[in-house]
């Protein structure tokens, strides 16, 4: 009997672990853990939170559908694992990898009570698109990748020399068990409200993922390169909250649009992706930036008023309107609000970073890490310090006429074309002199770095 437990691969559909159990040819406990360290403060009823419980839901579903039995249980990872363990005659415990800090102290804790225990440990890399665990002694480097483009070279070469497909292996293939010992079932019990919710949820169901996945492959994918930046239509993927979940696989969306007009940028999206996981993997810097620069220079004061749309920079504000309203906020508006935190404001990355947590419903840490470390000019491959996006020609360029803005903030809706992306009477700042002062406090805090 094998134990394997579910974590950022919400689907029943190539898993790299389903092929790994389907040749042990045994049956076993299939589980999903609600993690209180992952879902309190107040997550689960956050935008990311009910998208998490929304997958779970159609998790839920999906196994069912096939008539096979998915556990659901709340509470520490380790204690129930170690309950099971001394509960049931399990030979083995089988995970996908994760890669941040707090998966990797937990799945070492996993990996010490297992072998405690004297049972098998299995953590199989599944997230990447490219096995990034290989990729190191294919690209033959003595460092780790630290830019994209000569990292998004190696990866594009790996991709056509060692790409291993989508895996074939269906959960109906494997041997579910259908019983869990009854005092662990009610040990870790899921609490009322969390039952409630996954009840709740309005269940997508994996059939209509993979539908919006075929959607974008036929209607979007050739015009993405020109079009994605076009956030008043949004003609953005909208997968994300799909692939940050696990829901759909990143090999599905990259084999059903490769070779398609428009897909070389869409997959260099998805190379983007895996430089954030590579970054997670091999660098140990990737989650304490913070830790290792003085950025006292740099204050909160106007982090209230940027969270409740409230600056006076009006593509600002109806971005942010967006965002808390709905969990959605398109790319490129995502690197204007957070390089206007980070630099026109001088605001730490880590609180845009924890607003951008509970609010956005495609949330992913390592993902939104990446991109805030970019925007704030830290980390590998970070946007020049001088390099400051100003909100007001991004909204001029992007959307000439204001329409987003008139949508999201219509007590504006009077102004006309060229007065609407103007900032307010009252703004709390100004945009010229802003700049100038944030290229003189990040050009100091990264002199620390570069003289370290």
């Amino acid at each position: 009997m094998y134990l394997f437990i579910h974590r950022k691969d919400l689907r029943t559909a190539d898993l790299r672990a389903f092929d790994y159990l389907k040749n042990k040819d045994t049956h076993g406990i299939h589980l999903l853990i609600i993690d209180p360290v992952l879902t309190g403060e107040g997550r689960l009823t956050s935008h990311s939170g009910r998208n998490f419980l929304a997958q779970a839901a159609s998790l839920l579903h999906s196994y069912s559908n096939a008539d096979k039995e998915l556990h659901v249980l709340y509470g520490d990872p380790v204690l129930i694992t170690e309950a099971l363990l001394q509960a049931h005659p399990i030979e083995e415990v089988v995970v996908h990898a994760d890669y941040t800090p707090y998966s990797l102290r937990r799945d070492e804790q996993l990996q010490q009570a297992a072998r405690r225990l004297g049972r098998r440990w299995m953590s199989i890399a599944d997230a990447p698109l490219a096995d990034l665990e290989a990729f190191p002694a294919f690209a033959r480097r003595p460092a780790p990748y630290k830019v994209f483009t000569p990292f998004y070279r190696m990866w594009s070469s790996y991709m056509r020399e060692c790409y291993r497909p989508m895996s074939g292996t269906m959960i109906q293939e494997l041997s579910t068990v259908r019983e869990m010992n009854s005092k662990v079932a009610l040990s870790f019990a899921l609490p009322e409200f969390i039952s409630c919710a996954l009840g709740g949820t309005c269940v997508e169901g994996a059939q209509k993922s993979l539908i919006k996945l075929d959607r974008f492959a036929r209607e979007r994918l050739a015009s993405y390169a020109n079009s994605r930046d076009a956030y008043v239509d949004d003609y953005a993927s909208g997968l994300a909250r799909f692939l940050n979940t696990g829901a759909i696989s990143a090999r599905h969306a990259y084999e059903l649009t490769q070779g398609l007009p428009g897909a070389e940028t869409w997959i260099r999206q998805l190379a983007w992706r895996d430089f954030y996981l590579y970054q997670a993997m091999y660098h140990e810097d990737y989650f304490r930036y913070e830790q290792l620069l003085d950025l006292s220079p740099l204050t909160d004061t106007h982090l209230q008023a940027w969270a409740a749309a409230a600056t006076g920079i009006p593509i600002i504000d109806a971005a942010m309107t967006q965002l808390n309203r709905t969990g959605e906020l398109p790319g490129r508006l995502r690197m204007v609000a957070a390089m206007f935190l980070t630099k026109n404001l001088l605001c730490p990355f880590t609180l845009g970073e924890q607003h951008f947590r509970l609010h956005l419903s495609d949330y992913d840490n390592t993902l939104n890490r990446g991109g805030w470390l970019w925007c704030s000019s830290l980390g590998y491959d970070a946007a020049p310090y001088f390099r400051i996006m100003n909100p007001e020609t991004q909204s001029r360029t992007h959307d000439p006429s204001g329409s987003y803005i008139r949508h999201w903030l219509p007590h504006l809706a009077h102004l006309t074309d060229k007065e609407i992306h103007k900032p307010q009477s009252g703004a709390i700042v100004d945009l010229k002199a802003s700049r100038a002062r944030a290229i003189e406090v990040y050009k100091t805090i990264l002199k620390q770095r570069a003289g370290s």
